[in-house]
């Protein structure tokens, strides 16, 4: 993944230009400790199964990756054309690390790790994502999730 301070100084600009939502109270909560945590993944790499509709330019919504699904089921739509996909082609957990979660689980690092997760489509407009955002977080919560790992990609 390309260091901002390395990129065409035109892509860096508009980068620099993109919007940023406001976002109302504090960004962090207390919970439990990590040991306890249940944690889901929200990654933006633009990942879902095999056979699910691929993400198009400026996509807002979501695919859900059930956490049994086959690593060779995850394929990525990532349109971006400055993306590098040679780590991702390499080890899936370089935009989806679940393999390191259920490791954390399993050595007690972490309380569990959730039955789902969720990719977005990176270098989207957030401000039309939000309803897809809020949809998330409740099948996140109905699901007893209370930590997001979010992966930025």
């Amino acid at each position: 993944m390309t260091r901002y301070a390395d990129m065409p100084e035109g892509v860096a600009k508009h980068l620099a230009r993109l919007p940023l939502p406001d976002i109302e109270g504090g960004a962090f909560v207390p919970g439990p400790p990590l040991a306890e945590r249940r944690v889901a993944l929200v990654s933006s790499a633009g990942l879902g199964r095999r056979g699910d509709r691929p993400f198009g330019p400026g996509a807002v919504d979501y695919r859900v990756l059930p956490a049994d699904a086959d690593a060779n089921d995850i394929v990525m739509s990532h349109i971006s054309v400055n993306y590098d996909r040679t780590g991702f082609q390499q080890d899936l957990n370089i935009v989806y690390p679940l393999e390191r979660l259920k490791e954390m689980a399993a050595a007690g690092e972490i309380g569990g790790v959730a039955d789902h997760h969720y990719s977005f489509m990176g270098a989207s407009d957030p401000a039309p994502m939000q309803p897809f955002a809020k949809d998330v977080a409740a099948a996140m919560r109905a699901e007893g999730v209370d930590t997001a790992l979010l992966v930025p990609v």
